[in-house]
């Protein structure tokens, strides 16, 4: 614990791009275009990743891949986002190794009541 929450936020953040983008390699697709992928197939629009930049890049290449169209998964996106799927949860299992699910919730309830404090 010798450094403070920010830097933990901040380098946990680094390495979860680094190892998405990993695992999403071999689709060629972004941490941001499967959080839109994801977010699409849950009928959540790309509003719910507001706070993030890159989304509008995201809609872009999605789209232009045939992933999306009209804010709503295609056929091809559906069949890419299952298969992503896979590999994203076996790499949230990774990630979470040694996390029991109660710490997790604990642990993103306090960085959202941090957030609230900090948007205050």
């Amino acid at each position: 614990m010798d450094k403070p929450i920010g830097y933990w936020v901040k380098h946990l953040d680094n390495l979860l791009e680094d190892a998405m983008g990993q695992t999403l390699s071999a689709y060629g697709a972004s941490r941001r275009e499967w959080q839109l992928l994801h977010a699409t197939a849950r009928d959540q629009n790309a509003t719910a990743l507001a706070p993030f930049e890159g989304v509008e890049e995201a809609v872009q290449s999605l789209t232009s891949r045939g992933w999306l169209a009209d804010g709503q998964l295609t056929a091809e996106g559906r069949a890419t986002h299952a298969a992503v799927s896979e590999h994203v949860t076996r790499f949230r299992r990774r990630i979470t190794e040694g996390v029991s699910p109660q710490e997790y919730l604990t642990a993103v309830d306090v960085l959202r009541r941090m957030a609230a404090n900090a948007e205050r």
